[in-house]
């Protein structure tokens, strides 16, 4: 193995380990605290970790076989079941958290009609559609031997080594991922650019308050005045930062993914 593919192999074991721990401890939060069971918000994270530490599982480590053995790991008819796994789980976890923002637009966007408009029954609808969707994509590359092992990427996934059918897997690939990919992050930045919405007019809200206040208190001491005010910036920024956190995590994870 030259040195490029030692670092590859290293940086694979790394992420297998930060996944495991990091959804193990999601799980044992989901399980130990109830306050996360009964709120709706939950179900979409357990079936995100649950997608994840699938992920991690099943398909990671063949990744990591992969590139240290140059070779496919396995028969042919279970490469074919991992790469149906990998499309399978791949598509859930994007689409789960395209149903956690809406989840936090209807609850920041509506407060008053979050309980009625997201219970636990629209919750299982919207996994229910997520795992249709995911299994029916699944279904048509498997039927049509659209997964396999690809070399380039030392692992079991969408692959068609055939001339003959280039073009429908082409077309194929483009509206599985225009309606995947790019629907759930349609979906992610309409929802936050709303909710962003919401959390700015309430930060000047806040904002006028504050300062109303302060003009009041002419006795204050400076420095609790720049202290007020430095959180009063602070506090216009922390909403800004979280959505772009979680868009950017989006883009991060699953863009090379889809580029690829």
């Amino acid at each position: 193995m030259d040195t490029a593919e030692v670092i590859l192999s290293v940086l694979v074991v790394v992420i297998i380990i930060v996944s495991l721990l990091s959804n193990v401890l999601v799980l044992i939060c989901f399980l130990y605290n109830p306050e996360i069971r009964r709120q709706v918000p939950g179900l979409f994270n357990l079936n995100l970790t649950f997608c994840n530490l699938l992920l991690t599982v099943a398909n990671m480590p063949l990744t990591l076989v992969g590139l240290l053995s140059r070779a496919q790991p396995g028969g042919d008819s279970f490469c074919q079941i991992a790469g149906f796994l990998e499309t399978f789980l791949s598509t859930n976890s994007m689409l789960s958290m395209a149903a956690l923002s809406i989840d936090r637009w209807i609850a920041v966007v509506f407060p008053l009609r979050y309980h009625s408009k997201m219970r636990h029954k629209d919750a299982a609808l919207v996994l229910g559609y997520t795992w249709a969707h995911s299994m029916s994509f699944s279904t048509v590359a498997a039927c049509l031997s659209w997964v396999g092992y690809h070399r380039l990427y030392a692992s079991c996934t969408l692959s068609n080594p055939r001339d003959s059918s280039r073009t429908q897997f082409v077309v194929f690939t483009v509206f599985f991922h225009s309606f995947t990919f790019l629907l759930s992050f349609i979906v992610l930045c309409f929802t936050y650019l709303k909710v962003l919405k919401v959390a700015r007019f309430h930060c000047k809200r806040i904002d006028v308050i504050t300062m109303q206040t302060l003009v009041l208190l002419v006795d204050i001491h400076p420095s609790v005045r720049q202290r007020c005010l430095e959180e009063q910036k602070r506090r216009r920024q922390r909403a800004t930062r979280k959505i772009s956190t979680f868009i950017g995590t989006f883009m991060l994870c699953f863009a090379p993914y889809v580029i690829t």
